[in-house]
């Protein structure tokens, strides 16, 4: 179990370092290569093209890193119970959690007791539950869109800069063993190499992005969390699909989906245990 653990913990150190260095290529690619290669033109520096693939490209990363903060800045942690509780070395339950009652988790990696608990995240270090399940969801849908956004943008750079043709399909299949490949055979630079690498890279961040968000918010609109699907508590919905959508994404939920502000009022405290006890 401390090995377990421990990879947990490292895991934990691991992935948000990886996002950060992620955002950070993704932004430089953008702004020094992609915009100037794609969108030049000799008679105006900045052209509409150009103004509105940045927009677009700011919009969607400024809602991603937004709703990144706010989950973390948001935890779903009790503020009312300050006492960790110990687990015997055969706890039952999973190896990072040990549920408590009435909704209540306590998360082994995070060493605090969570309202709702759905399932810890590495990539933003906390778990995720009743305060910021709907930024969750938000940063997931604008990871799934900027991700996919670049790889199309990366597409399209490689097409003009290195004459590559992806009309057939087969070729983006075939791009990353080819271009391994080459690059040590020393037929194709190392930047190329790293360009077909990150197009990769953002394909697999945007579709596992993509599984989160249906996963997520097909669990929110039967009112039922990760933990309890991993325990097979899916019997039946607690509630109707709307109540259960408004409790997490508020009555302005429109305002939400542009804008990474809070939409919800919560109260401060254990209000999760009264939530649950209504639904059941």
């Amino acid at each position: 179990m401390l090995f377990k653990m421990g990879k947990l913990k490292l895991l934990n150190t691991i992935a948000p370092a990886y996002f950060y260095a992620a955002t950070v290529v993704t932004f430089a690619l953008h702004f020094l290569l992609f915009t100037p290669t794609i969108f030049q033109s000799s008679d105006v520096t900045i052209n509409p093209a150009m103004l509105a693939h940045i927009s677009i490209f700011l919009f969607l990363m400024g809602n991603a890193l937004g709703n990144y903060i706010m989950t973390i800045r948001n935890p779903s942690e009790s503020a009312n119970e300050t006492v960790i509780p110990v687990c015997s070395p055969d706890c039952p339950d999973r190896i990072d959690a040990h549920y408590l009652l009435n909704g209540r988790h306590f998360c082994k990696v995070c060493k605090k007791v969570i309202l709702k608990r759905d399932h810890h995240c590495f990539f933003t270090g906390n778990c995720i539950g009743n305060r910021n399940m709907r930024y969750f969801i938000m940063f997931s849908i604008y990871t799934s869109s900027s991700c996919l956004y670049s790889l199309v943008i990366g597409v399209a750079y490689l097409t003009i800069e290195y004459s590559i043709s992806f009309e057939n399909p087969l070729t983006f299949l075939t791009l990353l063993p080819l271009s391994t490949g080459y690059f040590f055979l020393g037929l194709i630079s190392g930047l190329q190499f790293f360009l077909v690498i990150m197009l990769y890279i953002w394909l697999g961040i945007g579709l596992v992005s993509v599984g989160f968000c249906c996963q997520q918010l097909l669990l929110v609109a039967r009112g039922q969390t990760w933990c309890e699907l991993q325990k097979g508590q899916l019997s039946e919905c607690r509630g109707t699909w709307r109540a259960n959508l408004t409790d997490v994404f508020g009555s302005h939920w429109v305002l939400g989906l542009f804008v990474p502000v809070p939409t919800v009022e919560t109260v401060p405290g254990n209000w999760q245990v009264y939530h649950d006890h209504k639904h059941d």
